[in-house]
């Protein structure tokens, strides 16, 4: 194909005389508006840290955790409008166009993007749509995928437009002719190790806000993306990892070495002074959860978890009634595997949620391995985040956390 460059020259706002606090205060300001009126976009926007480089770019960018901006640009936007273009970030983390753009021209690469998300940010009426620069916005990819509409441009041998905002390139050498590099930012390109964890990082940020949003307040395209990550081609192992590592990466730092890593040479995460990730596993032993089936589980949680140094797992198992709530932690010794499934009555998945009030606990993350076939209530689904490991053998899905089928 041949491409026509159509890039403009840097389009220039009035320069902004606010300290940096009032900037940022107003970025934070807009991110709480999203979160009251569109809460799947604003628990996103909220994980993402705000920098000030308006010296380096000349509207704004995003790398996955970090949300860049032009505070000049910021400025010159209404409220409605930096709404539109929080959200406009959120997306490109969601669709994880930084990280996955491989072999693909960079600039119709970019231009698809932009054209897939402003299309749902207009149509779900996300804040107002930008006016102060020209935006990418043509109907006819409407419910288009990122990778339908770069196909259409490269078919059809499209004209280079400008982006709304910077797109980095997370994976390759910054010459690949994007909008920009990640050095641009002070970072660098990621390994395939951290592009993977940084996947896991922004796919269970999307579940969880999903979760917490609400049926009905998921852009479409997202709840397709969403239906394909928990379907069984993402098997339960895979699923589970993904939960917990990215709730280890949140509490985790390097500035305490891992005392595991000392005799090897390597360096492994250990946690914030004084923390240590804690995840709690109830086990359903009503009749269908085999001990076999529970040791292979439990094994599963022991080997993410043993990666890394402190970590706390608390594990029992219910039927009506919950029995042998142990705990075993990263300095006790102790095998989760030698851990004796008990129970076998009916099923009452509330029994859970009554414990753990009770007791007084409150997890970061629960896991229930299940059949699926509670007596009544599945549990309280504002409690805390949940995982479903379902064996039923059927696509039993769980009215609330997220839902994956256990796979032998």
């Amino acid at each position: 194909m041949t491409t026509v460059s159509e890039h403009k020259a840097k389009q220039e706002f009035p320069k902004c005389n606010l300290p940096w606090d009032k900037i940022r205060d107003r970025v934070t300001k807009a991110r709480v508006k999203l979160l009251l009126q569109h809460p799947f976009f604003g628990n996103l926007a909220t994980r993402l840290k705000i920098i000030d480089a308006t010296d380096r770019i000349p509207t704004a960018a995003v790398d996955g955790r970090n949300l860049f901006i032009n505070r000049d640009f910021v400025h010159a936007l209404t409220d409605g409008e930096l709404m539109f273009l929080i959200a406009h970030e959120v997306m490109h983390c969601v669709f994880e166009h930084m990280i996955r753009r491989g072999e693909r021209e960079p600039q119709v690469w970019n231009m698809a993007g932009d054209y897939v998300i402003n299309l749902i940010l207009e149509r779900d009426k996300i804040g107002d749509v930008i006016r102060k620069v020209d935006i990418l916005l043509d109907r006819k990819y409407a419910d288009k995928t990122t990778d339908e509409v770069y196909n259409d441009l490269m078919a059809n041998a499209v004209t280079i437009k400008m982006p709304l905002d910077v797109h980095l390139d997370m994976t390759g050498d910054g010459k690949g002719g994007g909008d920009a590099t990640v050095t641009v930012l002070g970072g660098k390109s990621l390994t395939e190790e951290e592009r993977k964890a940084l996947q896991d990082e922004i796919k269970n940020a999307v579940l969880q806000s999903a979760q917490a949003a609400g049926a009905g307040k998921v852009p479409a395209a997202v709840q397709r993306m969403i239906q394909e990550l928990t379907q069984p081609k993402l098997n339960w192992k895979d699923l589970l990892r993904i939960q917990l590592e990215s709730l280890i990466r949140n509490d985790y730092s390097f500035t305490r070495p891992s005392r595991k890593g000392w005799h090897t040479g390597a360096i492994l995460p250990g946690m914030l002074p004084g923390e240590e990730v804690e995840v709690h596993v109830a086990i359903d032993m009503s009749g269908s959860i085999s001990d076999q089936m529970a040791l292979e589980f439990l094994s599963e949680v022991k080997g993410i978890m043993d990666n890394y140094d402190a970590y706390n797992i608390r594990v029992w198992c219910f039927d009506t009634e919950i029995y042998s709530d142990q705990t075993f932690t990263s300095d006790d010794g102790d095998d989760i595997r030698t851990y004796k499934p008990v129970g076998g009555g009916g099923t009452d998945f509330m029994a859970n949620w009554e414990y753990m009030r009770k007791q007084d606990i409150m997890p970061k993350q629960l896991v229930v391995f299940t059949d699926g076939f509670p007596y009544g209530s599945w549990g309280d689904k504002d409690y805390c985040d949940t995982l479903w490991i379902i064996n039923s053998g059927s696509d039993i899905t769980a009215p609330f956390g997220v839902t994956v089928q256990y796979e032998h």
